[in-house]
């Protein structure tokens, strides 16, 4: 199996417990047998190396460097992160299985790179905007909102850390509940579970 891991932060970019957690997923992985790919961002080191855990990383930056909010800084670098995931899928003969996407901010990309190569894509939710901005009902925050609904539209399947983050999934963003695994990190069972979801969405979609 040969999977990408979209994730906005991860070693030495940690800005919460993301960054380690993807870190430790991908060793895992790796162990598992599971060809890895992450694909990040990094605002001074870019390009493409292999890890001491044996996880493929490439890190980009925003090639555009003024921004007037987060969703601008965003969304213009999705654009960085199609173009590495494209980079990838060619260089390993059209055959990535499955794209593992951590939180929403490399949705958009998620969704280019599916409808574009017809890769499927799991969206694995760490939080969710509700959550992080309260009662905020700002176009800003609505805006977030939307990229998170579309990725739970878009994903073959979606994991959460928790049935709490699980319930919210749904009370939120109605989202039918047999489309979301919930697979706590403390689990024995953690990464052979997170490798069932992926074998059971690969290949729902025709490749080129």
């Amino acid at each position: 199996m040969r999977a990408v891991i979209f994730s906005w932060e991860y070693p030495p970019r940690i800005v919460g417990k993301l960054a380690e957690y993807v870190s430790t997923l991908a060793t895992d992985l790796v162990k598992n047998k599971v060809e890895t790919y992450v694909v990040t961002y990094h605002d001074s080191i870019t390009g493409a190396v292999e890890e001491p855990n044996g996880a493929k990383v490439i890190r980009v930056t925003n090639p555009v460097h003024s921004h007037v909010s987060l969703l601008t800084w965003d969304l213009t670098l999705n654009q960085e992160v199609e173009r590495a995931a494209a980079n990838i899928y060619y260089k390993a003969q059209r055959q990535i299985d499955v794209i593992d996407v951590y939180d929403w901010h490399f949705i958009p990309a998620a969704v280019t790179i599916k409808n574009a190569l017809g890769i499927p894509f799991v969206y694995s939710v760490d939080s969710l905007e509700d959550h992080r901005s309260p009662a905020a009902n700002a176009p800003f925050n609505m805006a977030i909102r939307g990229i998170e609904w579309l990725g739970l539209f878009e994903a073959a399947a979606v994991t959460a850390k928790t049935d709490w983050m699980k319930n919210e999934i749904i009370r939120i963003y109605k989202v039918p509940k047999e489309k979301i695994t919930v697979i706590p990190p403390s689990a024995d069972s953690w990464v052979k579970d997170i490798i069932s979801v992926y074998s059971s969405v690969k290949g729902g979609s025709d490749k080129p």
